[in-house]
């Protein structure tokens, strides 16, 4: 889900695999009521992230696409740009990179690009943006190495960014630069992986999202089980120029963590546990950056299957 504060807009993709897929628009009063604004329909099968930059981006990851639409949604709304990915060839890792999988969308700080991590093809795929239409032109993607994955990424700042990579369990920092040529360019800068000792993930473990907060960077293990049966949100500390430190690891409370936030006042994080379908609130201290203890948790809906992408799906703040 995609939160916009100014409009009180939340903004949701179909993960459907089946039919027809749409994008919904639901208006969200200071109450907690809900009211379905607009609702976009025919768009490709599997959308996992939008966001919206002017026009509301829908990446599509099992069909390998990402779809622009103008807003607002309704059900007159037709895709503006359709871009459309294909590979040489399987990846490094078949059973995750069969094909290309763009998995998150994301503006930079400018607003100027758009940037994609694509697990499938290993790449962080950038491209810029034309303000007066939204239309996306091509810049050059950033190659990451054969089966690192890149799943989710964020800014701190403009200059830096973090990118967490499922297939390899690490976090990737870059340096991020805007040259005369007009495109945005990377240079990785450092390669930590997100557990204590930064030691290699057990066989299984999904890196899920990555946040920032202040100094502070955090992110989701899902299915790493390094509390017994629940998984991990990790923080690091950032220095002056973004350079990592691993600080420590907390419980989920609960296990496959897809998603997570954080208050605007800093001082609570909710997590999403996918399979054990439970919203976790833990406190977390504005200075320190560390997390804990567990405030709250409470049940939604059915619980999922381990490796079935069903229960909770996603979580944001107010």
């Amino acid at each position: 889900m995609t939160w916009d504060p100014s409009s009180r807009t939340i903004y949701m993709p179909d993960e459907t695999g089946f039919g027809s897929a749409s994008s919904f628009a639901v208006s969200a009063a200071t109450n907690g009521r809900f009211t379905l604004l607009g609702k976009a329909t025919g768009l490709p099968l599997g959308g996992v992230a939008n966001v919206v930059y002017g026009l509301t981006g829908l990446t599509d990851s099992q069909t390998s696409t990402i779809s622009t639409l103008k807003l607002p949604l309704s059900s007159s709304s037709k895709t503006l740009q359709t871009l459309k990915y294909t590979m040489n060839g399987k990846g490094p890792i078949p059973s995750r990179q069969d094909a290309p999988h763009p998995h998150h969308v994301f503006p930079d700080p400018t607003g100027a690009f758009l940037l994609a991590p694509d697990l499938g093809a290993d790449q962080i795929r950038i491209y810029k943006i034309d303000s007066p239409s939204g239309k996306l032109t091509d810049c050059p993607s950033y190659i990451e190495p054969g089966g690192t994955g890149p799943r989710h990424g964020v800014f701190w700042g403009k200059d830096v960014l973090y990118v967490g990579n499922e297939l390899a369990n690490t976090v990737h920092a870059f340096a991020v630069s805007y040259p005369a040529s007009g495109c945005l360019t990377l240079t990785r800068t450092q390669s930590l992986t997100s557990l204590p000792g930064n030691k290699t993930a057990p066989s299984g473990t999904k890196i899920g999202e990555v946040h920032v907060k202040d100094n502070f960077l955090y992110v989701s293990n899902r299915r790493d089980l390094s509390f017994l049966l629940n998984d991990s949100i990790a923080t690091f500390s950032l220095s002056a120029t973004g350079v990592m430190t691993f600080v420590d690891i907390i419980s989920s409370g609960g296990t496959y963590p897809r998603t997570f936030s954080i208050n605007n006042a800093g001082d609570l994080m909710v997590i999403g546990d996918q399979t054990t379908a439970n919203v976790v609130v833990v406190k977390r201290d504005p200075v320190t950056g560390k997390l804990g203890p567990q405030v709250a948790s409470l049940r939604v809906g059915v619980t999922g299957n381990a490796e079935n992408d069903d229960g909770l799906s996603s979580v944001l703040w107010d």
